[in-house]
């Protein structure tokens, strides 16, 4: 068999990082070999662990292997709250333009929750809004941080939303905003939306504001589809979805530009059970099965989740989060075995 190799940046995080990175690698080079594709993985330090050995916190040669490689598949790092370095993710995400954070909720297999059968994506904003980091101390005692929305990011947004439903038959687009108040910056975020959204006749679209999608969301979830948001807005209630299925342990994640992707764990690094062999490394799977279908490999996509999902039906060998008994290394293995069924 012929085999295709993929160069992918790794970061492997920090915290439970490492572990699940190494589980969901392991699970990708297993499946890699029944499907005729290599992994060329180029592994790189980011957060506290790259500054003790670099003085940087994202070193310059993971830039430039992002670059080279076009796609890269990170774990979790922490980000200090209210203090430190400024948040990795966020520097990433500005810094390769990956506009869009693209994050589907829907349930795995065998686990019970509130909301079965639940299918909802949300399509963030990842490059402006609140999360552009300007901020200062105007006086002692007050501090301003500027609100950035512009007409070139929030119709690109919306126009990735509605092409995406267009072409996976997706049936209706809810705007998420706070435009009764702020009235200019949001207010241009659905102009824009409302310009897209004309241009897609086949593709439902509605407004709510956010306060009020939160309670909706809560009440009945299944009257949305894709939830088409700006960046804070769509970093809320992206992790209130989350815990429809599962919780962000279970979600995948994708940061995706014009150029460069990026892959995640959208959960935290956990640094309490890290070394133990507890963490749940689905997250990270999930969003690697979104990077194979990205690198047009979707044989191995579909085997990986297809395996992945049949651990879950079976229920036999999960981790503490879920109701299992099983470690890391052990639900690694069972997903390895699963490739054969």
């Amino acid at each position: 068999m012929a085999t295709r190799t993929h160069a992918v940046t790794l970061i492997p995080g920090d915290g439970i990082g490492p572990e699940v990175s190494a589980a969901v690698v392991r699970i990708l080079e297993a499946a890699g070999r029944k499907t005729g594709v290599a992994f060329d993985w180029h592994k790189f330090a980011a957060g506290a662990e790259a500054y003790e050995k670099f003085k940087e916190y994202i070193p310059q040669e993971l830039y430039r292997s992002i670059e080279e490689n076009k796609v890269a598949l990170k774990g979790p790092v922490t980000t200090p709250v209210g203090g430190g370095f400024s948040s990795i993710n966020v520097a990433l995400r500005q810094k390769f333009e990956l506009f869009a954070n693209f994050r589907p909720i829907k349930n795995l297999p065998g686990l019970k929750t509130r909301y079965p059968d639940l299918d909802i994506i949300v399509v963030r904003e990842n490059t402006e809004d609140l999360y552009a980091g300007l901020e200062h101390e105007i006086l002692p005692g007050v501090v301003q941080s500027l609100k950035i929305i512009t007409e070139k990011a929030s119709t690109r947004i919306a126009e990735f939303a509605f092409s995406y439903a267009h072409k996976h038959g997706r049936k209706k687009v809810h705007a998420i905003h706070k435009a009764n108040i702020m009235k200019l910056s949001d207010g241009l975020f659905l102009r824009c939306c409302r310009g897209v959204a004309a241009t897609y006749p086949d593709v439902e679209y509605k407004e709510h504001i956010v306060d009020n999608a939160s309670m909706q969301l809560v009440i009945n979830p299944y009257q949305y589809d894709i939830l088409l948001t700006e960046n804070l807005y769509g970093d809320i209630l992206s992790d209130l979805c989350s815990a429809f299925v599962g919780g962000l342990g279970l979600v995948p994640g994708a940061n995706l530009g014009t150029e460069c992707a990026i892959f995640e764990a959208v959960h935290g690094s956990a640094p309490d059970i890290a070394g133990k062999d507890i963490a749940n490394p689905t997250a990270l799977l999930q969003s690697a099965v979104l990077m194979l279908a990205h690198v047009n490999e979707a044989t191995t996509a579909e085997l990986v989740q297809g395996a992945l999902e049949q651990v879950y039906r079976d229920g036999k060998v999960l981790t503490r989060d879920v109701g299992g008994q099983s470690g890391t290394s052990a639900f690694a293995d069972a997903v390895i075995a699963a490739l054969d069924r």
